[in-house]
């Protein structure tokens, strides 16, 4: 599963507006914003880069101001890890992820579970931005840039899913990407504050799932950031299978 989550990854990252291909790494970006969630790279399965390989890598990132940083399936690239750490390159974080398959999922009972719409209107995908933008305490900021991208991933054949606040806006939703190497990430699972503990996490895993099975993913992959997510995701049918890991240069590291 690492391959093909490692495979996932590549081609994820070729769907950016800009995609520079370097040496055995896909280095993709985000022009609008400069967050490094946005602006990564990531090897291909199997690569065995070298240190010019690295150097160049480097370069690309320095060049537009941007942390050089990395997302990977370490397993899938075990040479890759040591060649980033010999410049320099130190661990964010090493997440472990979750994989869910039609087999495995299990959908809410109706009349329990809060109701789940796709935005369709400017003025909702700007309310779900910035639902995200609280859920996630300040990691980013809600921007017209950040409504657009919600908009896209639904556009491309990705999903967008959300549960309204009875008291008015958005409560809390989420997005997965389109399918490709037979399976999808599910990701930016949030809810406001305010609103937690109504199931609103489960219901959008579960819908934005089962809707890419229905487009004939094999399986849906995600991270989870604690305990709580994480028997979320697991009544909802994910299992553990591996794990990824982020990688950074400091700025007193950058040659």
């Amino acid at each position: 599963m690492d391959i093909q989550v490692q495979s996932f990854a590549v081609t994820n990252l070729r769907r950016r507006p800009v995609v520079v291909e370097t040496g055995g790494f896909i280095a993709g970006f985000t022009p609008d914003t400069d967050n490094p969630y946005m602006n990564y790279a990531t090897p291909l399965p199997g690569a065995e880069p070298t240190e010019q390989d690295v150097a160049a890598l480097i370069a690309i990132f320095r060049e537009r101001g941007l942390l050089p940083r990395l997302e990977f399936a370490p397993q899938a690239a075990p040479a890759v890890a040591p060649a980033l750490r010999a410049a320099g390159f130190g661990t964010e974080a090493v997440h472990e992820y979750l994989i869910c398959t039609p087999r495995t999922l299990a959908l809410p009972r109706s009349g329990v579970s809060p109701h789940v719409e796709s935005p369709t209107t400017d003025e909702e995908f700007t309310e779900l931005d910035a639902a995200l933008a609280e859920a996630f305490g300040g990691v980013f900021d809600p921007s017209p840039q950040g409504a657009v991208r919600l908009r896209r991933t639904q556009q491309s054949g990705g999903a967008v899913r959300f549960v309204r606040d009875p008291r008015g806006g958005i409560a809390g939703g989420a997005s997965c990407s389109p399918p490709a190497e037979n399976t999808a990430e599910l990701t930016g699972v949030g809810t406001r504050p305010a609103c937690r503990g109504r199931g609103i996490a489960a219901a959008v895993t579960a819908s934005l799932t089962e809707a890419m099975f229905h487009q004939g993913a094999g399986s849906v992959w995600l991270e989870y950031s604690g305990e709580g997510s994480r028997r979320v995701y697991e009544r909802a049918g994910y299992r553990p299978q591996g794990t990824r890991l982020y990688l950074s240069l400091p700025p007193a590291q950058q040659p």
